[in-house]
């Protein structure tokens, strides 16, 4: 981590690496300094595409005349003033005022002092604003990094624009909680691999034992899990989208932390933690069904308290390590009683259990599950929808949503049922992980925006049919425009109906 952001700064070692590791650890170990490495990348990246460069086969001189190329071009470079990349020790900064002094110059008199000095900026206002360090901390790491300090109040570095969010967001804001992991979906061939039926009509996916049977193919999917999903669910959707998630200082979670950035995921309550790995799922893809095989980092589920109070939370699978996060959750949302609360159980809250979450369902506004979980929960007839509406309504929620597979599903409110089908399936399923995510989401989402309930499932289906015709849980997830333009295609028997 340290060793990038020394690169840029051409800071001296071992003082830099030692002196942010201490800040790093003063902070709780936030990964701050791993959000603004990502931010840094994620930006030149961003600008090497939309100048027609591939970031991973691009050489240092290909970039240099390519920026000097661009230099009037002030929209492009709008939001770089920081950022800056290291090629063996060629530092190429992206910063206008860097790229401006350097016209008719070769590269080997490429100056970077505007970007180093706001790439300082920005790294100790990131500690700054954060909770648990204070400006003596700060500047007693700046001192120890041996950083120059002039460019605390020196007139003549401009005042570039950081990555910093405006504290004025018009749209609302909901923060998505839970795990987050990267996805390696493995296609095995069917004349490979089978599934068996045991004799209590479980199913079992089947290869040769002690081979090398082949695979059709590998394809590695960064920040899923049905919080992520909802999170990129929420900012295709229109609404300002946040995710409180934890994850390890490794490539998987540099390269999530890229990819949220993409999606526009404010990432600010997103935990790096040092020396851990990030947590990696196996999907084995057998048609359009799966099995995944998974293995849970023991991370330390603290509290991040955002820095912006959301309009909605949306809590979803979680590790059982994170008990305390959901008392402190509580908490948060005693002490913010405007923020309205969306609960998608995952496994683990459906293994603790009703009773152990009861004070969770009582403040929720929605819940969404579908037909056999909601049995699970509440111990009620699974041929009654009614009463199992009634039975989780009785729980706290105010908003009740069941969904039932190809029956379609359900919501209760207002003291009725009402019935939404699925959207047709142009084609058949590629891939149904992430179906249920998006259908929560999409829900939530649309809720969040102001949307009758009424409006929200016939919403819900679309998102749902379009992900399971793509690979994994979010590439199929739609944009605002494309929910409306299929929700106009729909057939006429399309809607929400009352069941009496």
């Amino acid at each position: 981590m340290a060793k990038f952001l020394q690169d840029l700064l051409q800071a001296e070692e071992p003082m830099f690496t030692t002196a942010l590791r201490h800040l790093e650890r003063a902070s709780g170990h936030s990964g701050i300094d791993v959000r603004l490495i990502s931010d840094v990348i994620t930006r030149a990246h961003a600008v090497m595409r939309q100048i027609g460069l591939d970031p991973a086969d691009t050489t240092v001189d290909e970039l240099y005349h390519s920026l000097l190329a661009q230099a009037d071009n002030q929209t492009l470079f709008a939001e770089t003033g920081f950022v800056g990349l290291s090629f063996n020790g060629t530092i190429i900064s992206f910063n206008p005022d860097d790229i401006k002094a350097s016209a008719e110059k070769s590269i080997d008199q490429h100056g970077s002092q505007f970007m180093q000095a706001c790439l300082r900026r920005e790294l100790v206002a990131r500690y700054s604003d954060h909770e648990r360090t204070d400006d003596q901390t700060v500047r007693q790491f700046v001192e120890d990094a041996g950083l120059p300090e002039l460019w605390y109040n020196d007139a003549n570095i401009p005042q570039t624009k950081t990555t910093k969010k405006e504290e004025i967001m018009e749209k609302p804001y909901i923060l998505a909680i839970g795990d987050i992991f990267t996805d390696a979906f493995i296609k095995l061939r069917e004349d490979e691999a089978r599934i068996d039926t045991d004799p209590d009509g479980s199913k079992r996916l089947s290869l040769p034992f002690g081979s090398k049977p082949p695979y059709d193919s590998v394809e590695i999917v960064q920040a899923v899990g049905p919080s992520p999903n909802a999170a990129v669910s929420f900012s295709r959707l229109g609404l300002n989208a946040g995710l409180m998630a934890f994850l390890g200082d490794d490539q998987p979670g540099k390269d999530s932390f890229e990819y949220l950035h993409q999606e526009n995921i404010d990432t600010s309550t997103v935990v790096a933690a040092e020396g851990m790995k990030s947590n990696y799922y196996y999907v084995l893809r057998y048609g359009a069904d799966r099995t995944i095989l998974v293995k849970n980092e023991e991370y330390e589920y603290t509290w991040v308290a955002p820095e912006k109070t959301p309009d909605w939370i949306y809590l979803s699978l979680i590790s059982d390590a994170s008990w305390q996060l959901h008392e402190d959750l509580l908490a948060y949302l005693e002490a913010h009683p405007e923020t309205k609360l969306a609960f998608q159980p995952g496994t683990f809250h459906f293994k603790w259990g009703a009773e152990k979450l009861a004070k969770v369902y009582a403040r929720s506004h929605i819940v969404v599950m579908n037909r056999e979980e909601a049995v699970d929960v509440t111990g009620e007839s699974y041929d009654s929808l009614k009463g199992l509406a009634d039975a989780l309504h009785v729980l706290g929620p105010k908003i009740v949503v069941i969904t039932d597979g190809p029956n379609g599903s359900y919501a209760s409110y207002d003291g009725k049922l009402v019935a939404i089908p699925n959207y047709p399936d142009p084609a058949a399923p590629v891939d149904r992980t992430g179906a249920g995510d998006a259908f929560a989401s999409t829900i939530v989402a649309a809720l969040a925006l102001g949307e009758s309930i009424e409006t929200a499932l016939t919403w819900a289906p679309i998102n749902s049919m379009n992900v399971v015709q793509h690979l994994g849980a979010q590439a199929g997830l739609l944009h605002r425009e494309d929910v409306d333009r299929l929700l106009a295609e729909a057939p006429e028997d399309y809607r929400a109906k009352e069941i009496v």
